[in-house]
């Protein structure tokens, strides 16, 4: 039961910041949504200075596009199942994300865009006994100013780039009272109540080409943060102040790489396929610091070192396009793998490989002004975890989770 105890509150404590990491949500726009993120190499809109800035130099030269939105993510709660007073489900939560784009008219061969986007977050919590040791509460929020510029260098090549400013912040509570009483077990009484947040520069760099005048192809790079969380941490042990004073940890943000093609048949019908790669194979470990101080027998629970071990992953992503009179049609599908080995995962982030399912529509109500609505489905498989592998969770089984993502959006071309 120690070792137990000990495993669950060092998963809990690493995995409080790197929600930015291993939950993002690559979809920030109505169209993208609607592509379930297949949207690199074909891009329209004012979205475009966030997902390929190269393009901007191919739209309309005379015009300004702007674009704004909002999500609903639903997130329905995860089951996991052994016996009693193991078993738990986490609570149902509803999260909003905005987004704003904006492209403006060409300067030369030169053009500019800005995007302000949230591409990750997390908000989990759990309230029976066993998920509370680690995961009463896991919430963590970012918001992205991507300010970006292309360059013409031909009439069908193009290449572009732009600053990434992020901003997050984290709070992670848990408290195993509840857990420590039912199974008599002083040890797990241990809570924790942190959080933190940060400001950190990176950089996103792309190039678009168009072989013929139907034919897209793109390539998209989006580098590596560091995520230097300073805050609080309030620790405490059978009911008693252990610490309470400044903490921090550095965790990574991971560079992705996207490689797209898209293919119009009749100025009507596009499909296209996009590759990514995310490079989570950066978050190798982590670890908390307490200004210095020394937490005394606790430190083997709350200030160790410990191995995360995520690993690279690869998401295929297909789309496809309609365009109608004054109606678009889009639907997507993707296949994504998850970064988080069995034998690091949490309940903070039960995760699984997922099959994501998108369909949505835009409306030209006037020359200038359109509007629309997307849903996507983010279907998770379930997840079996034998004994001895997960020193944080014992054995057992995770069933249900995923999200439900619904966009409506505006945008206006003047």
């Amino acid at each position: 039961m120690g070792e137990i105890v000990k495993g669950l509150a060092l998963s809990a404590i690493a995995s409080s910041v790197v929600m930015a990491g291993g939950y993002k949500i690559p979809e920030q726009s109505l169209n993208s949504m609607a592509l379930a993120a297949a949207y690199v190499a074909h891009t329209t809109g004012a979205d475009t200075a966030y997902f390929n800035p190269a393009n901007m130099s191919f739209m309309n030269a005379e015009k300004r596009y702007v674009e704004g939105g909002i999500t609903l993510a639903h997130l329905p709660s995860n089951v996991y199942t052994l016996m009693d007073p193991y078993s738990g489900e986490s609570e149902v939560e509803d999260l909003l994300i905005p987004f704003f784009h904006y492209v403006s008219k060409p300067i030369g061969d030169f053009r500019w865009g800005v995007s302000m986007t949230a591409p990750g977050g997390l908000t989990k919590g759990w309230e029976t006994p066993f998920q509370k040791l680690t995961a009463e509460e896991f919430t963590l929020r970012i918001v992205e100013l991507n300010p970006s510029l292309s360059y013409k260098i031909a009439d069908n090549f193009s290449i572009g780039g732009g600053i990434r400013l992020i901003y997050s912040e984290g709070i992670v509570k848990s408290n195993g009272a509840e857990f420590s009483a039912i199974v008599g077990n002083p040890m797990a009484n241990i809570a924790r109540d942190m959080e933190g947040d940060t400001i950190e520069f990176g950089y996103n760099l792309a190039l678009a080409y168009k072989p013929t005048n139907d034919i897209n192809m793109a390539v998209t790079y989006r580098s590596n943060i560091d995520l230097d969380q300073e805050g609080t941490a309030l620790l405490s042990a059978g009911g008693n102040t252990v610490y309470n004073g400044d903490a921090s940890v550095s965790v990574p943000l991971p560079a992705a790489l996207n490689i797209a093609i898209s293919k119009t048949w009749n100025d009507k019908f596009t499909l296209e396929f996009n590759y990514e790669r995310t490079y989570w194979s950066a978050y190798e470990t982590l670890d908390f610091e307490y200004g210095g101080a020394n937490i005394g027998p606790l430190t083997p629970v709350f200030d160790t070192p410990i191995a995360r071990d995520w690993q690279d992953t690869n998401t295929f992503r297909l789309g496809a396009t309609i365009e109608l009179d004054k109606i678009t049609m889009m639907m997507g599908f993707a296949i994504d793998e998850t970064p988080v080995p069995v034998e690091t995962l949490g309940f903070e982030l039960p995760d699984s490989d997922a099959k994501i399912f998108s369909m949505g529509f835009r409306y030209q109500q006037t020359e200038e002004l359109s509007w629309g609505a997307a849903f996507l489905y983010d279907s998770k498989e379930p997840l079996t975890i034998a004994p001895g592998v997960n020193d944080g969770i014992p054995q057992g089984g995770f069933s249900e989770g995923g999200a439900y993502l619904t966009t409506v959006g505006i945008a206006y071309e003047f």
